[in-house]
């Protein structure tokens, strides 16, 4: 039975990123740049880490080049769908396509998710661990941490794609937003969602808090051993080390909370909006425009550009 009804809805109809007729053209423009701008700048990043020996061996720089994967991954699972919708009569997104599309979601969400949480356990041991830094986050042990980043988050994924395939949706086919989240497709199930309901609430909010307490923890230690020490210059050193991440963590969560623990509203489509483009886009400039070997593996990659092309003339 419930498979004839969910062999009755084969396609979705997407709401939409505002409901502001007149208004899609400066919207896609925006929208299209900012992600072009995304992509561009995580993936430089990702390069110039990959090509830079020295930053690739750094443990900071190897977890800022996972996270910048996933925030191409995290942006580019909703913007396309959303910039064709925008110049599109029909908003219309597959029933496997719309599972696709909250899987991969949800799967780079996390990952971000749990990458911040590791890099925030770095600069706790590089701060208040400095003499046992490097046994404690050897390369090997980096290897772990970011597969199991990657691998927790796309099996949590998982779970919950399997569990929303298993739904009947016979109620209204239109999907009250601009794209498949897990909440939004809930509403138009005509199953009994208690269950899945039951564990988002459960082990959805401990796969958030988990990773957000052990941010808080260190920082809260690192702060402690900063004000410890007697130097002034060495305070600001420390902290100038956390403070692109810091910045990263209050965006990241800042708009989380936004989305899914403050009341539902108009405004979330905005705070969805920072969630899934802004933040993924700020990212390589809060890394970046901060970081003084950022910079300096920007201009041996211009350097060596040149010098490529002054051989090939």
């Amino acid at each position: 039975m419930e498979q004839g009804n969910r062999s009755s809805v084969p396609e979705f109809i997407l709401q939409g990123l505002f409901n502001q007729p007149g208004y899609e053209d400066i919207i896609f423009s925006i929208l299209l740049f900012m992600y072009l701008l995304s992509l561009l700048g995580n993936l430089l990043i990702v390069l110039l880490i990959h090509c830079d020996a020295h930053l690739l061996r750094t443990p900071m720089y190897f977890f800022l080049s996972h996270l910048s994967l996933a925030d191409v991954g995290f942006a580019s699972s909703i913007v396309p769908v959303t910039l064709r919708n925008l110049v599109s009569q029909d908003k219309i997104i597959s029933y496997g396509g719309c599972l696709s599309q909250m899987y991969f979601f949800l799967a780079f969400g996390n990952t971000d998710n749990f990458l911040l949480a590791a890099m925030a356990y770095d600069r706790y041991l590089a701060i208040c661990r400095p003499l046992r830094y490097a046994a404690l986050m050897n390369r090997k042990r980096c290897l772990w941490m970011v597969t199991g980043c990657w691998l927790l988050a796309f099996l949590h994924s998982m779970m919950y794609s399997l569990m929303l395939s298993r739904l009947s949706f016979c109620a209204s086919q239109e999907v009250p937003y601009f794209f498949c989240d897990l909440y939004p497709l809930l509403g138009l199930s005509c199953s009994d969602t208690t269950a899945i309901k039951m564990v988002a609430m459960t082990e959805g909010m401990l796969d958030i808090l988990g990773p957000f307490i052990l941010i808080v923890f260190s920082y809260a230690r690192i702060f402690v051993t900063v004000m410890k020490v007697p130097s002034s210059s060495s305070k600001r050193k420390a902290f100038s080390t956390c403070g692109s991440h810091l910045t990263a963590v209050i965006l990241f969560y800042g708009t989380l909370c936004w989305v899914y623990l403050l009341p539902a509203s108009e405004n979330n489509a905005l705070a969805s909006l920072m969630y899934t483009v802004v933040s993924p886009t700020l990212n390589p400039f809060i890394y970046s425009l901060r970081n003084n070997e950022m910079k300096s593996a920007l201009k041996r990659g211009v350097g060596w550009m040149r010098v490529s092309q002054n051989t090939w003339k």
